[in-house]
């Protein structure tokens, strides 16, 4: 038998015992996943590296607590679970530079690109059309599943994970949101 332990075998370890080996063996197999994805989010490798040290802290403390199912009895995803933690903290960390500095974070990291992103074009929809009164105007549960599926680029199981809802859910929500901002802007 392998010596590697399952995920929800090292986060067993840390919450219960505090173990620092699994704890180190549970950042060396997430942390370099969550900087990528949180840095195809911000493009400031400084905050991002502050972020992911937090996200850790985080689970290191047990101020972040982990369930190995979903409400729905489905065995949880510790890759999600993290992703969870990283990106709110994120959104903390970045909350205070308003839209223009995001939308200028956004610029930076596709300056070497020729054609403009779905991301950058939303962003600048936010800054000089109606679409940031729409947006607002959306729930805060169809704002997540587009904020998931748009800006962050997740799949719809992705999606999932991280909002803690089934795949079925994401999409009805994506549907419903792209339904009520076609309306909106018309």
């Amino acid at each position: 038998m392998s010596g590697t332990r399952s995920d929800g075998e090292l986060l067993r370890a840390i919450a219960a015992d505090a173990d620092r080996r699994a704890f180190e063996e549970l950042y060396r197999r997430y942390a370099p996943w969550l900087t990528a994805r949180l840095r195809g989010r911000c493009a400031d490798p400084s905050v991002v590296d502050d972020v992911v040290q937090e996200t850790f802290l985080a689970v290191w403390r047990g101020t972040a607590r982990y369930r190995e199912t979903t409400e729905d009895g489905v065995p949880a995803d510790a890759a999600g679970w993290l992703w969870r933690i990283g990106s709110r903290r994120l959104i903390d960390a970045v909350r205070g530079d308003g839209a223009r500095g995001r939308l200028r974070q956004a610029l930076a990291r596709l300056r070497h690109r020729d054609e403009a992103s779905a991301e950058e074009r939303v962003l600048a929809g936010v800054e000089h059309g109606d679409l940031a009164g729409a947006l607002v105007r959306l729930s805060p549960e169809l704002r997540a599943v587009l904020q998931a599926t748009v800006i962050d680029g997740l799949t719809t199981r992705e999606a999932a994970v991280l909002l803690g809802i089934p795949p079925g859910t994401v999409k009805t929500r994506a549907m419903r949101a792209r339904k009520q901002l076609r309306e909106e802007l018309a």
